[in-house]
């Protein structure tokens, strides 16, 4: 029997640590372990451990030891990597983000505080690279002749097809296995049910050969229009938030059969209507704010009393989330600057540096004589911000290219305030943009200058210490919002200037735990650890509460409508939240909430609302809804398609 088994010891080896790291990395940062995706990374590690298995065994001793070592070295210093990434942004980088690694080098002291961190896990991904550089006599104990080439051709073949025989076994439906293997890119998920090195190589694929998952070409959801209203002897005609776009006229010229798609696609998308709100603060000075990490927790009426003034003080809205993207920040602003979700695989925001960005503030208002500008207190050029910022029409600075501010991890979001806002405040009307850093991860009093500068007001709280310490961060913020009101009333622009702040994301430099801790219970994963605020405040307002599901993605259209700007709402992928239109909150992994109830795309679950009744067709019809509006959303990218339906 030894005899039989031990010239598979290196098969059954590779397949042993492939299997072992994919299992080390789920244990590490999945909420579920034992799932069908455990069977997938099996079943793929038996496919790529064949695969290694057939490179190294022709070769002698010494070339397949070396050979072996470099692949069990890849392989750990990939899971290693892609473990630490997932502790400290929530996701799993990308190829294309691997390729800008050295601005990630930019965080090496929380890199290097999380390595210490998750030693004991790291340990164990390296562990079959350390048995293999001990036992090697033992597990290279035999080199394959010509007469096996057949043998392990067909065992490679076999295993492939048994593999994708699993694959298709589980159904074509959202989030299946077939379904991320071959029509969407979804980090997090992929991973979870295909396993790392099979997401990798797809992302990898896919980036070279410039991949978009297909899509049913499906016009946009019937959405009812509203009847006209009639008074005696008065019929009030309704105007829509469209530019004049000549659809047919563009069909018919067009030769293109993506271009065309899309131009049937918008054509067919239903308008949001105009309502009481449009033009409300026409000719309005606008502060556009992404604070990094804000979260409801970060709201205190006495610690942070100005968040606290003007979340409830301005359009409280109470259902409101900011989701999560495959690329963090730079995807949670691409998201609330452009109305747009990202595309996956690569850098949305950098890649619309490329293209027309018609609709994103800067470009809407510079058009009407704005003097637009846009800040942020950190290294200017990270994420490119040096080529997005610009093509959306601001006069842009960072620190490095025109922002001084003391040099500090992170920088102060109040001293960003004092030094920038003499720039634009006596050249009214203004927009300002602004990318905050205080409430930057990681949340202790250590590393953190921002959560050390306030530690004094959180001493006291019932709270541990990154609890703590996140709170003393977004204190900063909240001192720059302070700094910012006073200016304006000093300068007598308070009552003319609309202020709209939203999150980048969630803070997820906390641990779950501590999320829950600052929250006061155990959140639900889904959907209610996104739920956030939206800021959108002028002195002098009556305090409105907004209970429409909304997210980031609406933000766009609904300062355009509030602004009475001319942009067409069909080619937005958010809706104008005080509109009539149905609410849809998408979130990364395509779950969703309407007006009706909540579906939950990992365990295909959809929880009605109280009272609601919604036919077999409801969830169907808005998975389809959902899948179209991203792939014709990272069309606009992949297309440059504002140049071309509004030239």
């Amino acid at each position: 029997m030894n005899g039989f088994v031990k010239p598979y010891y290196q098969l059954l080896y590779f397949i042993t640590s492939l299997f072992f790291m994919e299992s080390v990395l789920r244990y590490t940062t999945s909420d579920s372990f034992f799932t069908v995706g455990l069977l997938f990374s099996c079943i793929f590690s038996i496919l790529y451990g064949a695969i290694i298995y057939f490179i190294c065994i022709f070769y002698n001793d010494k070339t397949n030891y070396m050979l072996s070592y470099i692949f069990l070295l890849f392989f750990s210093i990939i899971f290693g990597s892609q473990l630490i990434y997932f502790k400290v942004f929530k996701t799993f980088y990308t190829i294309y983000s691997a390729s800008n690694v050295s601005q990630i080098a930019e965080f090496w002291k929380t890199i290097f505080i999380v390595v210490a961190v998750n030693l004991p896990k790291l340990l164990l991904i390296f562990l079959p690279l350390f048995l293999f550089k001990k036992y090697k006599v033992r597990i290279i104990s035999y080199r394959a002749n010509r007469g096996m080439l057949a043998e392990l051709t067909g065992f490679l073949a076999l295993t492939y097809i048994t593999t994708m025989l699993f694959v298709f076994a589980e159904g074509k439906e959202q989030n299946t296995a077939y379904d991320l293997y071959f029509k969407k890119s979804q980090p997090n998920l992929s991973v979870k049910k295909l396993g790392l090195i099979t997401t990798m190589r797809l992302d990898f694929k896919r980036l070279l050969v410039g991949w978009s998952p297909p899509v049913e070409n499906l016009p946009e959801m019937t959405i009812k229009k509203p009847a006209n209203p009639k008074a005696p002897g008065i019929e009030k005609k309704i105007e829509y938030n469209t530019m004049n776009i000549n659809f047919a006229k563009l069909i018919a010229e067009e030769k293109d059969e993506t271009i065309n798609n899309m131009h049937l696609y918008f054509e067919n998308t239903e308008p949001t209507v105009k309502n009481e709100y449009t033009g409300k603060y026409k000719g309005y000075n606008l502060i556009l704010i992404t604070a990094e990490a804000f979260s409801p927790y970060a709201v205190d009426e006495n610690l942070t009393p100005t968040l606290h003034k003007m979340v409830y003080g301005g359009y409280y809205f109470s259902d409101f989330y900011t989701p999560v993207w495959g690329v963090s920040t730079s995807d949670g602003e691409y998201v609330a600057c452009t109305g747009l979700i990202p595309k996956s695989g690569v850098w949305s925001f950098y890649k619309s540096g490329d293209i027309s960005m018609p609709f994103v503030m800067g470009n809407q208002l510079k058009k009407l004589g704005y003097k637009t500008l846009a800040y942020h207190n950190h290294t200017f050029d990270y994420y490119k911000r040096n080529i997005s910022h610009p093509n959306m029409g601001y006069v842009y600075k960072g620190v490095g290219n025109g922002l001084i501010v003391e040099k500090k991890w992170p920088e102060s979001d109040l001293e960003m305030m004092e030094v920038t806002m003499p720039e634009y405040i006596d050249d009214a009307p203004f927009h300002a943009y602004y990318m905050t850093v205080s409430g930057h991860l990681r949340y202790n009093f250590l590393g953190n200058a921002m959560s050390s500068k306030n530690r004094k007001y959180v001493k006291d709280l019932p709270y541990s210490e990154p609890c703590k310490a996140y709170i003393a961060c977004q204190i900063e913020l909240d001192r720059a919002m302070e700094y910012l009101l006073r200016k304006l009333e000093e300068e007598g622009l308070a009552n003319k200037t609309l202020i709209a702040l939203s999150a980048d994301h969630y803070p997820y430099g906390l641990e779950n735990n501590e999320i829950d801790e600052l929250a006061g219970h155990t959140l639900e994963r889904n959907f209610e650890l996104y739920k956030n605020h939206f800021i959108l405040y002028t002195k002098g307002m009556v305090p409105k509460v907004i209970k429409k599901p909304c997210s980031s993605l609406d933000i766009i259209p609904t300062i355009s409508n509030l602004l009475g700007l001319e942009y067409d709402s069909r080619l937005l992928m958010g809706k104008d939240i005080l509109s009539d239109s149905e609410p849809l909150v998408i979130f990364g992994n395509r779950s969703f909430i309407t007006d009706k109830g909540r579906y939950n795309s990992e365990n295909k679950t959809f929880i009605p609302n109280k009272g609601i009744n919604v036919d077999e067709n409801y969830v169907k019809d808005l998975i389809k809804y959902i899948n179209s509006k991203f792939y014709y959303s990272a069309k606009f990218l992949d297309t440059d398609y504002y140049n071309i339906v509004l030239k």
